[in-house]
Parts: C-alpha cells; sequence; structure tokens
C-alpha cells in the first residue's frame, strides 16, 4: 500500500459577493458537508474601502474552520481584509507586484491561464498555485477535456499546486483523476436550488474513493 499518495482537497468558488452575511451562511453549511481546503471569494464591483469591508467580515469565519479565504480582488485589498491571500489574473507583472506587497505572508495564486506557456510563466514567478479551467471574463467555460489535459499535465510534471476548476457535480470525478491537488467547485455549487452541503459531501466522498484506489495500489 502507497500511504504517501497525496489527497486532493476541496475548494470552493463564489458567485461575485456583495452581501457577507448571506454568503457567510452558505459557505458554514458547506464545510459541514466534508473537507474544504480554501475558499476563493470573489467580489462584486466596489470601492477599495467596501471590498475590504465585506472581506473582513467573511474572512473571520471562514478561518475559524481551518479553511483559507483566498480573494479575487487587490493585493491591498486581501492584506487589508485579513485574508489568506490573493487571486490574480492579470499576467506576470501582477504576479511581481503582489509579491513584493505582500512577501511570503499570503498566498499568491493564478488563474486566467491561456496557455501552457502561461502557466510555466506563473510557475517561474512563483504563484503558490495555478488555476485551471474557471470562467473566462465573459462568462464562457474552457472545455472540460481542455481543463482536464491541462492538469494532468500539470499535475504530472510540476511540484506548484495546481487547481482543477469544476463547472458541475458530474465533472467532479474526472477532474479528481486529474491529480490535480485541488479541484475547486464553482459558483453553481452556491445556486439556491443546489443543497451545498450534499455537493461538497459528495465530492469529498469520490475524493475518498479516488484516494483509497490509488494508496492500494
Amino acid at each position: 500500500m502507497n500511504t504517501s499518495v497525496p489527497r486532493t482537497r476541496l475548494m470552493l468558488v463564489t458567485p461575485p459577493i456583495s452581501d457577507p452575511g448571506a454568503i457567510s451562511f452558505r459557505l458554514m453549511q458547506a464545510f459541514a458537508g466534508g473537507d474544504v481546503a480554501a475558499v476563493l471569494l470573489r467580489l462584486a464591483p466596489g470601492d477599495e474601502r467596501s471590498l475590504t469591508e465585506r472581506v473582513k467580515a467573511l474572512a473571520p469565519p471562514v478561518q475559524a474552520q481551518n479553511v483559507a479565504l483566498v480573494v479575487e480582488a487587490s493585493a491591498q485589498v486581501a492584506s487589508r481584509g485579513g485574508a489568506d491571500g490573493v487571486h490574480l489574473t492579470q499576467g506576470a507583472e501582477a504576479i511581481a507586484d503582489a509579491r513584493s506587497s505582500l512577501k511570503q505572508e499570503r498566498i499568491i495564486g493564478a488563474g486566467g491561464l491561456r496557455s501552457r506557456h502561461d502557466a510555466m510563466d506563473m510557475g517561474e514567478a512563483g504563484v503558490d498555485y495555478v488555476m485551471f479551467g474557471e470562467p473566462r471574463p465573459d462568462g464562457s467555460l474552457p472545455p472540460l477535456p481542455a481543463v482536464i489535459e491541462r492538469a494532468s499535465w500539470w499535475a504530472e510534471i510540476f511540484e506548484t499546486p495546481c487547481i482543477a476548476y469544476c463547472p458541475d457535480a458530474e465533472s467532479v470525478p474526472a477532474l479528481i483523476e486529474t491529480g490535480a491537488e485541488f479541484v475547486a467547485l464553482g459558483e453553481w455549487v452556491f445556486a439556491d436550488d443546489v443543497d451545498i452541503r450534499a455537493a461538497v459531501a459528495a465530492a469529498d466522498a469520490a475524493i475518498a474513493e479516488q484516494h483509497a484506489r490509488r494508496t492500494a495500489r
């Protein structure tokens, strides 16, 4: 039995948030469903002060559950709001600026990657993770087979962790099989007609099943 095989973990990616209270309740429901490593908080448009206040409202309850809060915003908003890290989609220059500002104190992740070359550039820039498959700026999603291919390639070759964005419940098993360190459940899991606790529990069970198979080899 190979007990050294790492276990994939879950991330939750929120819809753009303007009301921290409402999403906080949904997050607590999700955490009750299974092992969640991190939340990627996306923010509805606002000025820097209002964005920072939303992060401040959510950071303590999320972190109290031993879950990291990463914010899709500026490094300043993430830092002042007390988040654990920042998720950036603007390229290597933005990564360098964030690292200069945040030093090694917070997570810096990279998304919006259009090619293998983009991903390798981010890895060389020293990010803490890369994400594949997240929605494009226009809301469209990359084809699932392309995300599977990209996450499998990265997980096999590179040490920097990768996150595979999952567009729906049916895609969870295939993305777990890529070997990605994290699978991100997208904003679909926060829809009003979705039992978020059950969705997380189902994804966590799929991870446990896959991990059991791999460690038994």
